[in-house]
């Protein structure tokens, strides 16, 4: 019996695969809990064109995504922070704080994405990743400096 998956199924696939089960498991098992549809022909060419939909989408994606990831690799940001004695920075700078920079550059991260561990809390050349898609990250360069009074 051939169906295909509406969700994903432990040790038989995922959703939107088309396999091949005996006929009492997918008559009493799958379809019934509508983990399953039968494959007619109209189904079969749905699922063809969903997943047709679905790659063009990724690519669109995929794209946009490494667009503004060679934008990123390219652009260096500076924080400036006021100092104490022997350059001991008051504050920090943490995800939130690049994620407002690139926001007034005019690029749109969510913080989460920024890839810091935690914050910088000295003066100095740093490096983070910013993961934006599955398979494209960038490398974003910035500087923490000392600010005058």
């Amino acid at each position: 019996m051939q169906l295909i998956l509406t969700q994903d199924v432990a040790h038989l696939g995922q959703a939107g695969e088309l396999v091949s089960v005996r006929a009492g498991y997918g008559r009493n098992f799958l379809l019934p809990k509508g983990m399953a549809v039968l494959a007619t022909s109209r189904n079969v060419k749905q699922l063809e064109h969903d997943r047709r939909m679905i790659s063009a989408r990724v690519a669109k994606e995929t794209a946009a995504a490494e667009q503004i990831a060679s934008r990123l690799n390219g652009m260096t940001l500076q924080f400036e922070r006021r100092v104490g004695d022997d350059d001991k920075m008051f504050g920090s700078v943490t995800a939130r704080n690049i994620a407002d920079q690139l926001e007034v550059a005019g690029l749109d991260i969510d913080h989460r994405r920024i890839a810091l561990s935690e914050p910088v809390k000295s003066l100095g050349k740093y490096e983070v990743d910013i993961r934006l898609k599955a398979g494209v990250t960038a490398t974003l360069k910035f500087w923490v400096v000392g600010k005058e009074d």
